[in-house]
């Protein structure tokens, strides 16, 4: 083929694709013009097919689908909880989303973080997130805070929303979003979830406040969440899904919002029950007549515990009663002292990976006689030959393994048994010593 000929053919291709283009534009063009044909009413004809099936509920209509979209709804924490509400709040029209977190996309998200896929790993929630809102429906506007929400940014957030949802697994959050939506007369849709269990209610909406009901915070050693305790990803689903639907009948002024009123979920039973909750109370410090809370405190100081759900760390024991990952893979490897390796992680999680020659005991089981009797026969065994004897304790994160030290302690108090902990337990054995231990 001539070179004149390559030209006109290119030359004709060339053409061919401008002129594609421009009908794509114009189609685009009349889409356009089509989608903003806007109604008396305030909503346009692209809005109208979209909400259709809600335009049907009496209870909705088209004045109450207006005030949807003329509604912002804050979320805060992209999680378990937050991902189900802002997809399906996404979906009902809410014009203005905010999505408050600070962590980023980590693939044990995956199996309940149902606004995320693989590609998001390594990508902050708040900014997959919004990327996910938008490509589900682009009317939406969807403002991210890659933030920890604390006393000093609280109030400047929320005072733009008509609505917040508490989708966070830590109580000193808890009590600041309680406190800051009584101080900036906001209803907080509060929901949470762990194991097959999921607990949802209205606070600060012609009901009671978080602190009517909890005046004081529960003992940090007491709190645990999904990262330690596990939850099933539809049961969380259920529970978001159940948030999104308060947020909304809240806003369409409908009766029986979920105020004063605590509904349960077991989801081994597929059952729901609702509890009555206590009134407002009189006394209470931030919303009662005569309140002594005027302002946002430090909400971790008060609890005890820091406003991070991911890696909780306790600090129980003395220096001397903990011991490093690799202060004790040197006297497993020089076998320098006869010792006795507890593990307090659940069945499930020694089932995963376990250290050698450790001897299981649920944290949760340890109290129990059977159990101790192993320990003491385990003990006795040793001590035939070996005196004194050392004992190690061993968890997750060392967390439990400090807790079982303490109680342990107060059992065999014996001279010649020292017991200890493992410091970081097997999520430091896998980061210092043996990479190959799965991180769960």
């Amino acid at each position: 083929m001539s070179t004149n000929m390559c030209e006109d053919k290119l030359v004709t291709e060339i053409a061919e694709l401008r002129a594609l283009l421009h009908a794509k534009e114009v189609q685009l063009a009349r889409l356009r013009n089509e989608r903003q044909v806007t109604q008396e009413y305030g909503l346009n004809n692209d809005e109208i097919c979209r909400y259709s099936r809600q335009l049907f509920l009496t209870e909705i209509g088209v004045q109450g689908q207006k005030k949807i979209k003329d509604s912002s709804v804050l979320i805060v924490g992209a999680g378990g909880l937050g991902c189900p509400a802002a997809f399906y709040l996404a979906c009902a029209g809410i014009g203005h989303i905010g999505i408050v977190d600070y962590d980023n996309v980590e693939i044990n998200n995956l199996h309940r973080q149902l606004l995320y896929t693989e590609a998001n790993i390594g990508t902050a929630k708040v900014i997959a997130a919004a990327e996910s809102i938008n490509r589900l429906n682009s009317y939406i506007k969807v403002t991210p805070y890659e933030i920890q929400l604390n006393s000093k940014n609280a109030l400047d957030i929320i005072k733009n929303y008509d609505i917040v949802i508490d989708g966070t697994d830590n109580v000193a959050t808890r009590y600041l979003l309680n406190d800051a939506c009584v101080l900036s007369g906001k209803p907080l849709v509060s929901g949470s979830a762990l194991r097959f269990e999921g607990h949802l209610t209205v606070f600060n909406y012609n009901g009671p406040c978080y602190r009517c009901i909890f005046p004081e915070p529960p003992s940090p050693e007491t709190v645990t969440n999904c990262g330690d305790a596990g939850v099933l990803g539809a049961v969380v689903g259920t529970i978001g899904v159940l948030q999104a639907l308060e947020t909304l009948k809240i806003i369409l002024n409908m009766p029986d919002v979920i105020s004063g009123r605590l509904l349960l979920f077991d989801g081994t039973e597929t059952k729901f029950h609702n509890v009555r909750l206590r009134p407002k109370n009189a006394d209470c410090a931030i919303c009662g007549e005569h309140r002594v809370i005027h302002e946002l405190i430090d909400y971790e100081e008060f609890c005890g515990a820091k406003a991070n759900d991911k890696e909780p760390n306790l600090n129980l024991l003395r220096k001397e009663e903990r011991i490093s990952v690799e202060e004790y893979n040197e006297i497993v490897k020089v076998n320098s002292n006869p010792h006795i390796l507890i593990d307090v992680r659940s069945p499930e999680e020694y089932e995963i990976c376990r250290l050698q020659d450790s001897i299981n005991i649920p944290f949760t089981q340890l109290s129990k006689e059977h159990n101790l009797n192993l320990i003491r026969n385990n003990i006795e065994k040793v001590q035939e030959e070996h005196r004194p004897l050392d004992m190690y304790i061993l968890c997750r994160r060392g967390n439990d393994s400090q807790k079982a030290v303490q109680y342990l302690k107060n059992l065999f108090t014996k001279d010649t048994l020292q017991i200890r902990d493992i410091i970081g337990g097997i999520y430091a054995w896998s980061n210092k010593i043996d990479p190959k231990f799965p991180k769960y």
